[in-house]
């Protein structure tokens, strides 16, 4: 009988069981990944019992301020340059509180409609709003509103405008906790108070009366949607303003009405922009500063300083800009002085100056009263710039290698690629040099220069010292060889910041009229920084300002060396007399003169004073001189860089004549003009511009108005003859001035006037 095998021991461990085909068992990344998630989980159930309680926290120590004490606005100060002398101030015009039964229903649901359409719906907040507005805020930057009414309440009167997330959360707390304190009604009462609606006006009563001159109780449904309207941007959307962007935002407040069901259909049908009546509370505006409050405003409320009109209305802030006391005050009085008092129906005056080392604006004569047109025309106005455009050509050929001894002819008339060009008075000169044909505004040399340079480069030189690229008549379709002659119409102070430019010995700084910003609690919250950018190598610019003190010490500007110290510049006469300019510079100081006359639709006419022709050697180049004498006063007299004569010369030899083919007379002179005609600070006034422009007065043409055409220490003015002594007018003729034209009929002064059939509109080049 076989031996019984054994029974094995037990085993402490489990049998394994049979795999599946097809089963495996997880891997341990995956256990790993279960034992994060459960971790996840649970750090986010602590993390929504942390962010209740500190939400519960934050409401609880968040108080709600007393919205009378929300209201108060302080008034804010504008200082001139010294920080203490003050220009003018902003500041709230009135405020009457009414009560919500007071405001028509219409008009409280155009504020609705504009602003808040949940209004009676939501909490005071609007999560879907805030988060539109994070959202856009993270995606691309730009800032977004996303608030209700009642946050828009506790921001203005409680908070500020800063776009900061701490100021947001603020607002969200208070804003919850407004609404759980007081009724709709209540909050929407306080709202139409206290919220700001242009024209100085805070609070619904103040704003019917400042745009229709009525209560608040006689508003209708347009009236009702324009005041709402005008909440998102005051200033755009005021009708005085911008007709269009009012008219747009009006109906989209009307249409919103309809779409809520506030407003039939009917009613919308006869409901549009309203009339409203003229703004009569801006007496702090009137004058010649009136124009300085509205450009610093402007300033104040763009993207470089960026605060919104209610703060710059109601903050008390201390606004120190870059005008100088001094230097307003001459600009005003060398005005006021040089121009007959009787002016015709649409003479404008442009003066304008700027610091060439800061690029701030130290004196602006934008008109004579801002009450009577509120038109700034330095900073709004165009007008075609005439010969002031020369120098962009000359810098274009310095900067290619042209020498200021090349040589080019000067004869007239003279056809350029297909354009004939003509000097003025039809005078012609030989060959002369570039340093000759600045002096004298040689339309036929610049536009030989031009050509061979081109009109691109040209165009870039404006550019690059300061006219924007989008000036009318800058455009690369209106890019040709007549662009030489001024063509293009820059704003004035576009003119003064490129000759600032030259000034700076070519580094352009950005204009601009706010040096600082101070709060009512006495906290810096702006500081200028302009952007500054080297455009032009200093050598370049040496040569270009060498010629044009050439058009100071014999040329067409020869009145400006009464100024007794260094200047530069250049004369401007647009064709058919529509525009006359000058422009110049010292060292320390950049500004321009424009005169230009428009009609009864804003169209440009010829210059009439009354006499002859207004050139840019006549009025323009004596308001700049007095203007500067005055605005310079005190400072130290500094000297130009000497030329650097870049680049290689061309051509022969000047001429030692020239032939003047002016009607009138012929004469015959060396290339750099020798003429005498020296001002007397004695002379008396007459009914024309002093300087004697006419293109046909003869050589020996007397005048009470004399300058020598070179310095030489004998009979030259070098003071300014008192107001009632100083001449007024000049002596005889009336062409460009007598200091470019009177004892020769020659220089630049005007283009060709006759019909040009590349170029029929193009300016005229004059003294």
């Amino acid at each position: 009988m076989a031996a019984r095998r054994p029974h094995p021991a037990p085993s402490s461990r489990r049998p394994q069981q049979p795999v599946r085909r097809g089963a495996t068992r997880p891997p341990a990344r995956r256990r790993r990944g279960r034992r994060v998630l459960a971790w996840l989980g649970g750090l986010f159930a602590v993390g929504v019992v942390l962010g209740l309680a500190g939400f519960a926290t934050a409401y609880a120590l968040v108080d709600v301020p007393d919205p009378n004490e929300l209201a108060d606005a302080q008034t804010s100060t504008v200082y001139y340059s010294d920080g203490t002398t003050p220009i003018g101030t902003f500041s709230e015009v009135n405020r009457q509180d009414v009560d919500i039964e007071q405001v028509p229903e219409v008009v409280q649901h155009a504020v609705l409609a504009a602003e808040d359409r949940s209004f009676y719906e939501n909490r005071g907040v609007s999560p879907s709003g805030i988060a539109r507005a994070l959202w856009s805020n993270i995606s691309d930057g730009t800032q977004q509103g996303g608030s209700t009414i009642t946050q828009q309440y506790v921001k203005n009167y409680y908070l500020s405008s800063e776009q900061t997330y701490t100021r947001k959360l603020k607002e969200f707390f208070i804003a919850l906790k407004i609404d759980q304190q007081q009724s709709k009604a209540e909050t929407l009462e306080d709202y139409l108070n206290t919220v700001y609606f242009g024209r100085g006006a805070y609070g619904i009563q103040a704003a019917a009366q400042e745009y229709f001159g009525v209560d608040v109780e006689q508003l209708n449904a347009s009236q009702g949607a324009l005041l709402a309207a005008v909440l998102k941007a005051p200033r755009n959307y005021d009708p005085r303003n911008d007709a269009e962007a009012a008219a747009q935002r009006v109906d989209y407040v009307l249409d919103g009405m309809v779409e809520e069901g506030w407003l039939s259909a009917e009613e919308r049908a006869q409901a549009g922009l309203p009339e409203t009546v003229e703004d009569t509370d801006d007496n702090e505006l009137a004058g010649p500063e009136g124009y300085l409050l509205d450009t610093v405003k402007r300033e104040l409320t763009s993207s470089t300083v960026g605060l919104t009109e209610e703060e710059v209305e109601r903050g008390g802030l201390s606004i120190v800009t870059t005008f100088d006391a001094q230097a307003q005050a001459a600009a005003v009085e060398a005005v006021q002085d040089r121009l007959p008092e009787d002016l015709p129906e649409g003479f404008h005056v442009a003066l304008s100056a700027i610091d060439p080392a800061t690029g701030g604006v130290v004196a602006m004569y934008g008109g004579a009263d801002y009450l009577e047109r509120q038109r700034n025309a330095v900073t709004q106005d165009t007008a075609q710039a005439g010969s002031t455009f020369k120098p962009f050509t000359l810098v274009a050929a310095l900067e290619e290698g042209t020498s200021l001894r090349t040589t080019l002819s000067g004869a007239s008339p003279m056809t350029v690629d297909g354009w004939t060009v003509k000097n003025f008075g039809g005078s012609s000169y030989g060959r002369i040099n570039l340093l000759t044909a600045t002096a004298n505004s040689v339309n036929t040399v610049y536009a030989q220069l031009n050509e061979e340079v081109g009109p691109e480069a040209t165009r870039d030189v404006a550019i690059r010292a300061g006219y924007p690229q989008d000036t009318a008549g800058l455009a690369d379709e209106d890019t040709t060889i007549s662009n030489v002659l001024g063509t293009a119409s820059p704003h004035p102070i576009d003119v003064t910041q490129a000759y600032a430019t030259f000034a700076a010995q070519g580094v352009r700084t950005d204009w601009h009229t706010i040096v600082s910003v101070t709060d009512a609690d006495g906290t810096r919250t702006y500081t200028a920084s302009p952007a500054q950018e080297r455009v032009f190598s200093e050598d370049v610019i040496a040569d270009a300002t060498y010629a044009m003190q050439q058009v100071v010490q014999q040329g067409s500007g020869r009145y400006a060396r009464n100024l007794g110290r260094p200047a530069a510049g250049k004369t401007g006469t647009s064709s058919s007399n529509k525009s006359a300019w000058f422009a110049g510079y010292t060292p320390q100081l950049a500004a321009s003169v424009a005169l230009y006359q428009s009609g009864p639709d804003g169209e440009a006419q010829s210059l009439d004073l009354g006499g002859g022709e207004v050139t840019g050697g006549s009025y323009p180049v004596r308001i700049w001189t007095d203007f500067m004498e005055d605005a310079l006063e005190g400072t130290e007299e500094l000297d130009f860089p000497e030329p650097a004569y870049v680049g290689s010369s061309r051509g022969p030899s000047s001429s030692s004549s020239r032939e003047s083919s002016s009607s009138s007379s012929t004469s015959t002179r060396t290339s750099t003009p020798t003429a005498t005609a020296t001002e007397s600070a004695t002379s008396t006034a007459t009914a024309s511009p002093t300087d004697g422009d006419s293109p046909t007065s003869s050589p020996s043409a007397t005048s009470s108005a004399t300058a020598t055409s070179r310095p030489s220490g004998t009979a030259t003015a070098t003071s300014r003859p008192s107001a009632s002594a100083r001449p007024t007018a000049t002596a005889t003729g009336g062409g460009e001035d007598e200091e470019e034209a009177a004892s020769t009929g020659t220089a630049e002064v005007e283009a060709e006037r006759t019909a040009r059939s590349a170029a029929p509109s193009a300016a005229g080049a004059d003294g």
